[in-house]
């Protein structure tokens, strides 16, 4: 169950579960990354706009070039706490977070062009689709793997 907890905590926010598996200097450090992307991303802005429906102000209050760094923080941030709780013990467990943020990044690269249904998602609604292809790719190839 600590395993959970803590991957839970570090969706809530990179560095928690490297705090809880006191692993105190890391956790710090995914926070103070974790801050400093969000902030020179515009990352709140961008969010409470999106969240209000204001895709195309979102796109021109993000900073790309930062947010291009979130989903690595994010999900290696979570991987991390996950296998340090003793999580994850089986080869190539760390296939779906990688795939997650590799797919998330593409999405935030993509967020202010792509549309699906002729709607412009932007900066928050697509890259969170987009770890629907990480937690199916991931999980797949893991299994691919592991049989080979």
């Amino acid at each position: 169950m600590k395993a959970v907890e803590v991957l839970f905590w570090s969706i809530a926010l990179p560095g928690f579960g490297q705090l809880l598996n006191r692993a105190y200097i890391k956790g710090l450090i995914l926070l103070l990354l974790e801050f400093l992307v969000n902030v020179l991303g515009n990352f709140n802005d961008v969010i409470i706009l999106s969240f209000h429906g204001n895709i195309k102000m979102a796109i021109e209050q993000a900073n790309h070039q930062w947010l291009m760094f979130y989903p690595c923080l994010y999900f290696f941030a979570m991987y991390d706490a996950f296998k340090g709780a003793g999580g994850g013990k089986g080869p190539y467990f760390f296939l779906p977070f990688v795939f997650s943020a590799y797919f998330v990044t593409v999405g935030t690269i993509y967020s202010s062009k792509l549309t699906l249904f002729s709607q412009l998602l932007g900066p928050i609604w697509l890259p969170i689709l987009s770890i629907l292809p990480g937690l199916f790719v991931g999980p797949l190839l893991k299994g691919y793997l592991q049989k080979s």
